[in-house]
């Protein structure tokens, strides 16, 4: 009796790929492999090897993953705008999973009511359900992202010719702006300053739309820009921002804003990517633009200032919550796609024209310089000094009886034609 070969375990991206393309959160994977879903995330980012049985049925489901999306990749299409129905389980597994979507609405449900309700907050364990029960696309998660609303199903290779800038765009803004609005007010504690930052990084989102569209994670390149523009340290001059705003009303939800606006910028923009989004730790390294050493660092900090203040808050699961439900609780809103596009379209035309102005100022003020400046050189006339030991200048004074005497002769005696008054010598 031979034994058939051990299947190879897929690369830690690969792994999260499958995850995502079969449209199941970290939650549902683990409920099926019998593990948490912390197990699952250090298996997706390689912090972690699945082993023993646990790693064998996890491989087996990857694999049945893969298999399903390379049988029907457009049925899985058509189905990811309604509530997806997940692949075919294994014969270890098909009494634990739910086998229609009906069943798997109800085990949600019941889940669902054993998240703690808001009169709740901050009293003991918490028993955290599954996140979602939608597809959620890579890098994001519950409520800090908003699923695609459009309903036209597209293939890959019709997706660039079919869409306009303009509706891609809208499509992007759609997809991300509101998630983005909640996790940048996470970062300031300000909504109107969380609304205008991301509104001002899909503006220049639209001014270099050739380079974002053509990036291979737009969602992170408009990320990046507007926590950029909200953690700018200029803000504080504004005369708008000097003021705090309002604080939420819930007093748990209060002493979490206060938590982390007093991490530094960079443990609490490390911390929401990590925590609040779910990127994997090289991702959130990347975005923060440091090595990941120093983002465990930084998110070992933020974890231990949090749970120093928050006991509460010591599960990551837990503080998943708590991010989400102070994120949810401002009922943030951000602006209409064309809105934003008319925006920047009239941004960059005022900067356009004013670099136009100060071009055409500069040239004529170089003209007049050039016409108006001198073609020679005049060296200047250095200042009069004072010559030591020669008398001034003494002016004729009137003359004497003896002076007009003489001067009378003189015109007296002159003679005219060749004859000459000579000297007489005496």
């Amino acid at each position: 009796m031979t034994q058939s070969p051990a299947r190879p375990l897929p690369a830690p991206k690969e792994r999260r790929r499958l995850r995502e393309a079969a449209s199941l959160t970290r939650a549902q994977l683990a409920s099926r492999v019998g593990v948490t879903s912390e197990t699952v995330r250090g298996w997706e980012t390689g912090r972690s090897t699945p082993r023993g049985r646990t790693g064998e049925k996890y491989v087996k489901l990857l694999h049945s993953l893969g298999e399903a999306e390379m049988t029907s990749p457009q049925e899985a299409a058509a189905d990811s705008d309604d509530d997806p129905e997940p692949p075919p389980p294994t014969a270890p597994e098909t009494a634990s999973a739910p086998r229609s979507a009906r069943a798997r609405r109800k085990a949600a449900a019941a889940t669902d009511r054993k998240r703690p309700a808001a009169k709740d907050r901050g009293r003991g364990p918490v028993t955290v359900p599954a996140r979602s029960h939608t597809p959620v696309p890579h890098g994001h998660r519950l409520i800090l992202t908003e699923r695609p609303r459009t309903t036209t199903t597209l293939r890959p290779d019709d997706a660039v010719a079919a869409l306009t800038p303009d509706q891609a765009f809208d499509a992007l803004y759609a997809f991300c702006a509101p998630a983005l609005v909640r996790q940048t007010y996470l970062l300031t504690g300000r909504r109107e300053l969380a609304r205008e930052s991301v509104e001002r990084a899909f503006q220049n989102a639209w001014q270099r739309w050739p380079e974002v569209a053509r990036d291979r994670d737009p969602a992170g390149w408009v990320r990046a820009m507007a926590y950029e523009c909200a953690l700018s340290p200029w803000h504080r001059l504004r005369p708008r921002y000097r003021h705090p705003e309002p604080p939420p009303s819930d007093a748990f939800d209060r002493a979490l804003l206060d938590a982390l606006l007093q991490l530094p910028p960079t443990c609490r923009r490390t911390l929401v990517l990590y925590d609040g989004v779910g990127l994997g730790l090289p991702e959130t390294a990347a975005e923060t633009e440091a090595s990941t050493r120093a983002a465990v660092n930084r998110l070992a900090h933020a974890r231990e200032a949090l749970a120093e203040r928050l006991p509460e808050l010591a599960d990551p699961e837990t503080l998943h919550w708590r991010l989400v439900e102070l994120a949810s609780t401002g009922r943030l809103r951000a602006a209409k796609p064309p809105a934003v596009r008319r925006r920047a379209e009239r941004r960059a035309r005022f900067w356009t024209r004013a670099a136009i102005a100060f071009t055409v100022a500069l040239i004529g003020t170089t003209a007049l310089t050039v016409r108006t400046a001198p073609t020679h050189y005049e060296p200047p006339v250095p200042p009069g000094e004072t010559v030591q030991g020669v008398p001034p200048p003494v002016a004729p004074g009137p003359l004497s009886e003896k002076e007009r005497k003489l001067r009378a002769k003189l015109r007296e005696e002159q003679q005219r034609g060749p004859d000459r008054l000579l000297p007489q010598a005496r």
